[in-house]
C-alpha cells in the first residue's frame, strides 16, 4: 500500500492522459499528468474529499501507475457519469480551453481561430468557442488530413499552417503551438483583436503588428490562475461538467491499455492524434 501523507489523497486510477508534456519528461521514472480515478484513502487535514469519491485532475508524479498520490485542489471531485477517458480529456484539456477563452474575453457573436485544433486542448476549444456563442470558428492544424475531424468538432473553416493566408480576419485567436505561429496568429486578427497564448513554446512578435491595429496578446497558464483566482477555475470546472452532461461538448480520444503507453506516446510524438490520447487501467 502506498503511504498517504498529510494533505494528500490516494487514488486508484481509471485512466490517464498522454500529451506533449509527457514527451518532454519521458525519461523520468514516474512522470506526472492528468488522472481520473477513485479515492482509496485520505491523509490528515484533507477536507472536501473522502474515500470512495471519484476525482480527476493533475498529479505531479506516478500518473501511469494504478495507485497514485494526489493533492486536493489539483485533483477535485468529478461526476460519476462520464466515461473515464472522456473525463480525462476534460479535467485538464477542457479547463485550459475554457480558461483561454475567458482570458481572451470571448464575446457572443465573435469569430475565433484555434491553432492545434485537433489536439487534446484544441478540439475542445473549437467546441467550447461554439458553445460560448462564437459566430464563426476557424480551425488551424498542421495537415489537411485533420480537416474532417475539425469540422466534426464544429469548425466552420479549416486552414493549415502552410497556407499563405488564414481567410478573413478574426476577433480572437487561441494559440497552443507557439513559435512562429504566434506572429501568424497576430496577423490573422482584426483591428482590436486579441490573441491568447497558452503554449509552453513561447514565440516572438513584432510589436509594430500590434500597434497599428490595437491588437493585444495575453498569456494564459491554468496553474497560475488556479493559485491566484481559484474561484474562477472552480466555476470553469462546474461549467465544463454541465456542458458535457448537456452534450454541448463531446471529447474525442484515442484509447490504449496502460501497457501500451509507448505506443500512445509515439502517436503523440508523430502529431497524428485526433483529440486526447488516453491510457486506461484494467
Amino acid at each position: 500500500m502506498v503511504n498517504v501523507g498529510a494533505g494528500e489523497v490516494l487514488i486508484r486510477a481509471e485512466a490517464a492522459g498522454v500529451g506533449v508534456g509527457l514527451l518532454r519528461n519521458r525519461e523520468q521514472p514516474a512522470p506526472g499528468g492528468e488522472v481520473v480515478g477513485r479515492v482509496e484513502a485520505v491523509g490528515a487535514g484533507v477536507d472536501g474529499i473522502a474515500a470512495g469519491d471519484r476525482v480527476g485532475g493533475v498529479v505531479f508524479s506516478g500518473a501511469y501507475s494504478p495507485l497514485v498520490i494526489g493533492r486536493p485542489g489539483l485533483v477535485n471531485p468529478i461526476p460519476e457519469e462520464p466515461d473515464a477517458a472522456a473525463a480525462v480529456a476534460v479535467v485538464r484539456g477542457g479547463l485550459v480551453a475554457l480558461g483561454a477563452l475567458h482570458a481572451g474575453r470571448a464575446v457572443d457573436g465573435e469569430s475565433v481561430l484555434v491553432t492545434a485544433a485537433a489536439s487534446g486542448v484544441g478540439h475542445l476549444a473549437v467546441q467550447l468557442a461554439r458553445a460560448l456563442g462564437a459566430a464563426r470558428v476557424v480551425a488551424a492544424a498542421g495537415s489537411a488530413g485533420k480537416r474532417a475531424f475539425a469540422q466534426e468538432c464544429g469548425a466552420d473553416e479549416f486552414v493549415t499552417y502552410a497556407d499563405a493566408g488564414w481567410g478573413e480576419p478574426v476577433d480572437l485567436v487561441l494559440d497552443g503551438v507557439g513559435g512562429e505561429l504566434v506572429q501568424r496568429g497576430v496577423d490573422a486578427l482584426r483591428p482590436f483583436g486579441r490573441l491568447v497564448s497558452f503554449s509552453a513554446e513561447g514565440g516572438a512578435v513584432d510589436a509594430g503588428s500590434l500597434l497599428g491595429g490595437g491588437r493585444t496578446i495575453t498569456g494564459f497558464a491554468v496553474g497560475l490562475w488556479s493559485r491566484a483566482r481559484p474561484e474562477d477555475v472552480d466555476a470553469w470546472r462546474q461549467r465544463l461538467w454541465a456542458l458535457l452532461a448537456d452534450k454541448r461538448i463531446a471529447p474525442r480520444y484515442t484509447e490504449f491499455p496502460v501497457a501500451d503507453l509507448d505506443r500512445a506516446l509515439d502517436l503523440v510524438a508523430a502529431r497524428a492524434n485526433l483529440g486526447r490520447v488516453v491510457v486506461r487501467f484494467e
